[in-house]
């Protein structure tokens, strides 16, 4: 069973910080937020997903959590601390309001590598290709500008793709 969470993201002006202030729009987890077609990959996520036992995490906070850790090079436990954390990830990931604490149990990133696997993930590079290029994808089968990891020749990380033997390397 996969609860279904309105998709809709907040503006970042209506996210409440407890302490006060407001969240840059400029902040590169504000900016990616706006570059992944969520709704889309909230109803793939669902499709394999029984309608009896306990419901799943949402797509959005499992793949989300996938981009943290391979973006920022982090283990499963520093990936949830990072989320229990950062006002701007816990943003990115959909919440409504900065939480203070433990989104999940760090062990739920093994299955949720498990839930997008390859086919999966170039689905939904493909879609968020689409999504900031205006509907052209380019051949993917050239790799001359990436190198091992999603990184770029000049060494910075693709923020546009995420790979599950990325994050399998480091399941702590």
């Amino acid at each position: 069973m996969c609860r279904w969470k309105d998709t809709t993201q907040h503006e970042f002006e209506e996210f409440h910080l407890r302490f006060g202030g407001q969240l840059r729009s400029s902040n590169r987890w504000v900016r990616m937020t706006k570059m992944i077609p969520w709704d889309r990959i909230e109803e793939m996520y669902a499709e394999p997903f029984s309608t009896i036992g306990s419901p799943a995490i949402n797509a959005r906070i499992a793949l989300g959590s996938l981009i943290v850790k391979a973006k920022l090079g982090l283990t499963d436990r520093e990936t949830v601390e990072q989320i229990q954390e950062n006002p701007y990830i816990q943003y990115f990931l959909g919440y409504e309001s900065f939480q203070d604490e433990q989104p999940f149990d760090p062990s739920m990133m093994v299955h949720f590598r498990k839930r997008f696997g390859l086919d999966e993930v170039g689905e939904i590079n493909e879609m968020i290709i689409k999504a900031t290029t205006g509907g052209t994808v380019a051949n993917t089968d050239d790799d001359d500008d990436q190198t091992a990891g999603g990184a770029t020749e000049g060494g910075e990380p693709d923020e546009q793709s995420y790979s599950p033997s990325e994050s399998q390397q480091d399941q702590q």
